[in-house]
């Protein structure tokens, strides 16, 4: 009879200990592997400036995308009731390819930039806090900037903007959509899978000091670029 009621009693305890794992308080952390493939699109060159003098001219059939990346992404979280939680989720910023379209697509590669985008998102779970198998979905706010951004194909500097250019890119905070789920293996280890979209845009602002028939002009010039990625994130977490 004691040996039943400590039976009983241990399989009691080991249901609110599990509970207590994905319930109100809870904190946890993950660790894994992002995937960004932008949806992107992007507006015809235009230069804004010659020479300091304000101008107009947009360059037809011309745009950039950017190459997909892959890169190592942190999120910690904590949830505020049983089926609410908090998470900040950070990467380690990834590098992308800037590659020509239309006429400029012939050059190829174009230039590069790092990415950063620390995003916080609020997710509801659906089932209950004991469940193994718990979805979510989610909502949040990004702000996203851009850094180390150069121009590395010197055949297109010299060719097309006709001297050494210097990059810069807007930094802009944008929304989150995201769903996912998680499958916990105990009360402290679980793996999870997330998709995100993130409508997002920026303005690459290029500085040119292009040599000219009538000398070195400063030329400025930009493209506005949609990035609108679709974000994977595949990880494993610990909850506390």
């Amino acid at each position: 009879m004691k040996l039943k009621q400590a039976i009983t009693g241990m399989a009691a305890l080991a249901c609110i200990t599990t509970a207590h794992a994905q319930s109100a308080g809870t904190f946890y952390v993950t660790t894994g592997w992002f995937h960004i493939a932008p949806q992107d699109s992007s507006h015809p060159l235009k230069e804004t400036s010659v020479g300091g003098s304000p101008v107009n001219i947009e360059i037809p059939n011309t745009g950039a995308s950017l190459s997909d990346a892959d890169t190592a992404g942190f999120t910690a979280g904590y949830f505020v009731t049983d089926h609410i939680a908090t998470e900040l989720v950070m990467g380690i910023p990834p590098t992308f390819d800037l590659n020509g379209t239309g006429q400029f697509a012939a050059f190829g590669k174009l230039g590069e930039a790092k990415q950063w985008s620390p995003t916080l998102l609020f997710k509801y779970y659906f089932r209950e806090p004991q469940a193994q198998f718990r979805p979510y979905l989610g909502i949040g706010v990004t702000r996203t900037w851009f850094t180390d951004e150069h121009i590395t194909n010197s055949q297109f500097e010299q060719g097309v903007l006709h001297g050494p250019t210097s990059v810069t890119t807007d930094s802009s905070w944008a929304p989150v959509f995201n769903a996912g789920f998680t499958f916990a293996f105990d009360q402290h280890w679980f793996a999870g899978v997330s998709v995100s979209y993130l409508p997002l845009s920026t303005t690459a602002k290029l500085n040119t000091q292009a040599t000219t028939p009538i000398g070195k002009l400063t030329v400025a010039s930009e493209t506005k670029i949609k990035l609108n990625p679709i974000v994977t994130y595949i990880n494993v977490g610990y909850r506390f």
